[in-house]
Formats: structure tokens, C-alpha cells, sequence
């Protein structure tokens, strides 16, 4: 609860009155100047017994969690103590947190279709060498519905991860990647031999977890018998590890395509030059011909 900024007067009689000459906007000013309080608010009428001063209360407006948070975060950084020395880490992580943006499966309507792989729906997606990647995927129906939903995950270069066939409900695949290249994660739904009512469909729902955030990282707080933030910290760090690999393997290809540029325009120049010789000495060879046929 505060107080209102505003008071309010009413014109009723009141049980208690203030004593005559009593400031009532400042109560440590024993006196009140009624003419240069008139002059200062000429909107509001001048005190009299028969006006009591009434101050409403007013409910609190709701804040944020966050407000709270940054608000705990900054009093424990400014008084410097034990719990001060964790708050930038604390704040860090606050921030990491707003500043990550959340992540959502993908949803799709899977049409059923008379012959298998020809209507494939392919979700692609890239990743780095030895890297593990953990794809959920959650298909309606049940088996014996007369749709046969197969999956099949592939790489760019032809190696194949995982072929489960006939799925239905929730479905994990794990594997490591043994190149840096995409990889394709496909879906088909094929019609049986049996009833499967009108306008049949599957509704699927599909994960792909890379790196840092395909590990269990539950298990390995159980397991090493970490702290929530030990464990957050943990999660930061491989998570920071395979950006600074990722900008590693951007360097390495970006001076990788540097010097296949610089090698092109190299060849493009002496071939240029070798052009222009070529054409120039073809034209005094003409020249040449030509004034040694017409002698």
C-alpha cells in the first residue's frame, strides 16, 4: 500500500478537526500562512474545521519478477557484501536469460500418399563435426490406423543416421555428426491396405537439440552432485566453448575462401594476359599473311 500523491477535501463535518493555525500540508510548520498558501495553490480552497483532510489509499500497482530481481541484484552489488560478491554472476545470468531467445518445435500436417519416399517432408539443419544431436519427434494416430509414418535422417553427404519406420507417438534418435555438413530429418506417411477414414492425417511435432543443449543436463547435476548454479554455469560454459568453436571454424573458412579468391584472380589475370598476347600475335600473323599472299 503508499499514499496517494493527491488529497482530496469534502465539505462534511468531521468527529476530529485539526487545531485553528495548524499546517496541514507541512504538520512540522507550527504555523500556517493562509495568504501565502492561498496565493502558492489558488485551485484549492483555504483550510477551515468544517474541511478535514483526507488522504486515500490507494492499492500498490503489480511489477515485474524481473524488477525485483535487477532491484535485489543492484542493493547486494552496492553494500558489498558476501551475496554482493555472487551478484554480477547472478546478474549475468539474468541477463543471459531475458536475452536468449526461447526455442519451439516445429509442428506440421503430414498428407498420406499411395507410395513411400516419393512425398517426403524434410526438415534441414547444419552441424559441426563430432557434435551430438538429439531429435524428438512426436507424431498423433496410433498404429493400425491405415497411415504408415516412416522418418529417416540423412546427411548432405549420403551417410544414413536413423531409419525408424512406422512410428507413432514420442520418438528419440541420437547421434553424432562424423562431418561438418546439414543433415535431413524426413517424413513420409504412406497408406495401407486397411480403412483409414476420411481426409486421414498425421500431426507432427518435431525437436532438434545440437550441441550443448542435447546433453542431459539433469543427469549430470545428479551425477556429479552439482548446484543449480554450478550446473547453469556448466551449461553457459559449453555453450560459450562451442561459439568460440564455431568462430574458430568461420576463421578457418573465411581464410580458406580468402585464398581460393585470391588464387582465382591471380588465374583470371594471367589468363587475361595470355588472351590479349594470344589475340595480338594472331593479328600480326594475319597482318603478315595477308601482305605476303598479296605480293
Amino acid at each position: 500500500m503508499y499514499i496517494a500523491r493527491r488529497s482530496f477535501y469534502f465539505p462534511w463535518p468531521a468527529t476530529a478537526r485539526a487545531a485553528p493555525g495548524t499546517n496541514i500540508r507541512n504538520p512540522k510548520v507550527g504555523h500556517r500562512d493562509s495568504s501565502a498558501g492561498d496565493q502558492a495553490h489558488p485551485d484549492q480552497p483555504p483550510f477551515s474545521p468544517q474541511a478535514p483532510l483526507v488522504v486515500i489509499l490507494l492499492p500498490r500497482p503489480p511489477r515485474s519478477p524481473y524488477y525485483s530481481l535487477l532491484s535485489t541484484a543492484e542493493t547486494n552489488m552496492r553494500r558489498g557484501s558476501a551475496m554482493g560478491l555472487r551478484s554480477p554472476f547472478e546478474l549475468l545470468f539474468l541477463l543471459f536469460t531475458l536475452l536468449v531467445p526461447l526455442t519451439s518445435a516445429v509442428r506440421f500436417d503430414l498428407i498420406p500418399n499411395t507410395h513411400s519416399g516419393k512425398h517426403e517432408r524434410c526438415i534441414r539443419n547444419f552441424v559441426a563435426r563430432d557434435q551430438l544431436v538429439v531429435v524428438t519427434a512426436t507424431v498423433s494416430g496410433s498404429k493400425g490406423d491405415g497411415q504408415v509414418v516412416n522418418m529417416h535422417i540423412k546427411s548432405s553427404l549420403g551417410d544414413d543416421y536413423a531409419k525408424p519406420k512406422d512410428i507413432a507417438g514420442e520418438i528419440r534418435q541420437m547421434f553424432t555428426a562424423s562431418a561438418d555438413s546439414s543433415f535431413d530429418v524426413c517424413f513420409s506417411n504412406v497408406l495401407s491396405g486397411r480403412h483409414a477414414g476420411p481426409n486421414p492425417s498425421r500431426q507432427v511435432e518435431l525437436s532438434i537439440d545440437i550441441g550443448a543443449d542435447a546433453r542431459d543436463w539433469d543427469a549430470i547435476k545428479v551425477q556429479e552432485k552439482l548446484k543449480p548454479v554450478e550446473a547453469d554455469l556448466r551449461r553457459l560454459e559449453a555453450m560459450i566453448t562451442e561459439i568460440v568453436a564455431e568462430m574458430d571454424f568461420m576463421r578457418a573458412r573465411e581464410q580458406k575462401l580468402r585464398d581460393t579468391n585470391e588464387s582465382t584472380n591471380e588465374r583470371v589475370k594471367w589468363f587475361a594476359f595470355g588472351t590479349m598476347g594470344m589475340l595480338i600475335g594472331l593479328g600480326v600473323w594475319q597482318v603478315v599473311y595477308l601482305r605476303a599472299y598479296f605480293r
